[in-house]
């Protein structure tokens, strides 16, 4: 009698990069039962027949089918689909190609038409002048942990340090790593004071010279998309003679505090730019 080696449903979940809730899920239906279930225990036990059934399944998903259809599949002793079933699912992914190709045209017919507008009002040639800031600098997992910054530690520092924001109020990040990082971002965040305060472990006030000339650009959208912008960006100060004299600004217009889609959330990305 030969030996069979069986797996844990974890060490099993591993080894073919599949999750345990997915297993659990084709196990309810019907589609790979474990070789094993300990009685007393309730672990789950797999072999090396699970292995290539699942790998099966994989390939034959892959190529459209459903959950439902794969078992019947196994149910009828075929394991692979008939010449008839591929003309069907052929005939079926046509179908959808079409749909698809149909709405990628509409949507890109969309989107030009609204770049055609916001190309017009989206670049701007403007001076800053130089201004009080409360800065916190952090390194941050991500950027979409901006928003949770400003509102649970910096809003609430400023607050206790009575901190007085000039209207309408002006905020900005600037990045301080020498490369892409998708994570552990070291930014600066700066927004706008009155006055000179009392630093503290968050907050450190300072003044930030005045910038005779930026190139300023309207962003729409995640900040984790703030390239597709800078590539715009970038060749537009290229185009029109310029070159770029210190780090970009992100300023912060709207967005989580006010607007739960991103889509609609704005940003001005602020360059110090001189002419060439």
């Amino acid at each position: 009698m030969s030996y069979k080696t069986k797996l844990k449903i974890g060490e099993f979940s591993q080894l073919m990069q599949v999750t345990v809730k997915t297993l659990r899920h084709y196990e309810q239906k019907g589609l790979l039962l474990p070789y094993e279930i300990d009685e007393w225990t309730g672990y789950r036990y797999y072999t090396l027949a699970q292995m290539q059934k699942l790998n099966s399944i994989r390939a034959i998903q892959q190529l459209g089918f459903s959950l439902d259809e794969i078992r019947e599949l196994y149910e009828d002793g075929t394991h692979s689909p008939s010449i008839r079933q591929l003309t069907e699912k052929i005939k079926e992914t046509e179908q959808q190609l079409q749909k698809l190709i149909d709405r990628r045209t509409r949507l890109i017919n969309w989107k030009n038409s609204i770049k055609e507008i916001k190309t017009m009002e989206k670049f701007s040639i403007q001076s800053l002048p130089e201004i009080i800031v409360a800065s916190h600098r952090e390194i941050i997992p991500g950027y979409e942990a901006i928003g949770t910054m400003c509102c649970n530690v910096i809003g609430p520092e400023m607050q206790r340090l009575g901190c007085k924001c000039p209207p309408p109020g002006y905020c900005f990040t600037i990045e301080h790593n020498e490369e892409y990082k998708p994570t552990d971002i070291d930014i600066e965040y700066c927004e706008q004071v009155e006055e000179l305060g009392q630093d503290s472990d968050i907050i450190q006030f300072k003044t930030i010279q005045a910038v005779p000339t930026a190139i300023c650009m309207k962003h729409y959208g995640p900040y984790d998309h703030f390239y597709e912008s800078y590539t715009e960006l970038f060749r537009y100060i290229e185009d029109n003679g310029y070159k770029i004299t210190g780090h970009p600004r992100c300023c912060y217009i709207d967005g989580i505090w006010n607007q739960a889609d991103q889509e609609k959330w704005l940003s001005i990305i602020q360059v110090p730019v001189e002419k060439i």
